[in-house]
């Protein structure tokens, strides 16, 4: 039971006084980068399934009719 104690006292002695937190500006500025990078990602990615599905229609339309 003590060392258990001892592991949370350590964690959060760790976290308190140990881990450097980023500021709120960093913080905010991380946020624009992952929104603006998903964004961006889901755009390709829908261009991408358009551009197929279209391509493909047009194949079978070739093939089957």
């Amino acid at each position: 039971m003590e060392k258990l104690r001892s592991f949370f006292k350590e964690y959060s002695e760790e976290l308190l006084y140990k881990v450097q937190w980023p500021t709120l500006e960093e913080l905010q500025s991380s946020t624009v980068t992952v929104f603006v990078a998903s964004l961006m990602i889901a755009l390709v990615v829908a261009l991408m399934d358009f551009v197929f599905s279209n391509g493909l229609d047009y194949v079978y339309s070739l093939i089957f009719s």
